[in-house]
């Protein structure tokens, strides 16, 4: 990575240390955190932003020095547990302080009356190309969809589609002039979504992804795999909260119907019809686990 780079993420590891260090105990430098540490910023960090970081990971880019910058979504999950938005957006306050430390306020006054408005001019006349990048995401777990390559679909007005797929990091980058990107995402074991970012509004590079569980149950019994059918199960387990309270929602308000978290779990691992148009309407997280989830069948 430039200097440029590193200097950006010396200091966002130093926002992130200091992020931890409000409620906790911890050596000054995060790159002394040891086990214990790390442990329990993994679970603030997720209790906080939905978002997981691996030991592994952890010990690559924190506790040693990277030749190359983490991808754009864990840069963005780091900035939001900072406090800010983004990536983009911890860049541009920390790329201000610098700059209004290195001038003087004549060299300031100058910059705004002749550098500025010639810049204006300039960058009016210029037509960028903008980078895009964005990482696919489990809904659920925060971790990236990096085993399956999925499929994208740019959507361009008054043009073919433009076709993509993901990388071995679940992410996947895009050149343009236009200022707004609209794509479709299909992925085999998630449910397909139609995702608009704009380059002004929303850097925020992560798309969360919803589980298709109908595709994924009837994969594990279409191939017999009844260990992964366990797995699932048992996953679906520690993500829901032992006293969860699950509602069915039925069209009209004609009412609803409560579920415990056994036949919630069941309705999810048997591969019937009324799976296949299951629509999760709202989860709500305590913890990292779910608390309460209501849903309809279309």
């Amino acid at each position: 990575m430039s200097s440029e780079q590193q200097n950006f993420f010396e200091l966002l590891k130093k926002a992130v240390s200091e992020a931890y260090l409000n409620a906790h105990s911890a050596p000054e430098d995060i790159g002394n955190w040891k086990g214990d540490d790390i442990v329990s910023f993994q679970e603030d960090l997720f209790e906080k932003t939905k978002g997981r970081v691996s030991e592994k990971w952890f010990y690559t880019y924190f506790k040693n020095r990277s030749e190359k910058l983490p991808r754009i979504d864990m840069l963005n999950l780091l900035s939001e547990y900072s406090g800010f938005e983004n990536w983009n957006d911890f860049k541009n306050t920390h790329r201000q302080a610098v700059q209004l430390k290195k001038r003087t306020k004549r060299n300031f006054l100058w910059y705004a009356l002749a550098i500025i408005p010639l810049g204006l001019i300039i960058y009016s006349l210029i037509d960028f190309d903008h980078t895009y990048e964005f990482c696919m995401v489990d809904e659920d777990y925060g971790e990236p969809i990096s085993e399956t390559r999925l499929n994208i679909k740019i959507l361009i007005d008054g043009q073919s589609p433009v076709y993509f797929k993901t990388d071995s990091t679940g992410c996947f980058q895009y050149k343009s002039k236009e200022k707004t990107i609209r794509f479709v995402v299909q992925s085999p074991y998630h449910k397909t979504d139609t995702i608009t970012r704009n380059i002004e509004t929303s850097s925020d590079a992560t798309v969360r992804l919803a589980t298709d569980d109908y595709a994924l149950i009837l994969r594990y019994y279409s191939s017999g795999n009844v260990a992964e059918l366990q797995k699932r199960r048992k996953e679906l387990g520690l993500l829901i909260a032992d006293n969860a309270r699950i509602y069915q929602v039925y069209p009209r308000q004609t009412g609803i119907e409560m579920y415990t978290k056994e036949e919630f779990i069941n309705k999810l691992t048997i591969p019937t019809s009324s799976l296949k148009n299951i629509r999760i309407l709202d989860k709500q997280y305590e913890d990292g686990r779910i608390v309460k989830l209501k849903f309809s069948t279309q």
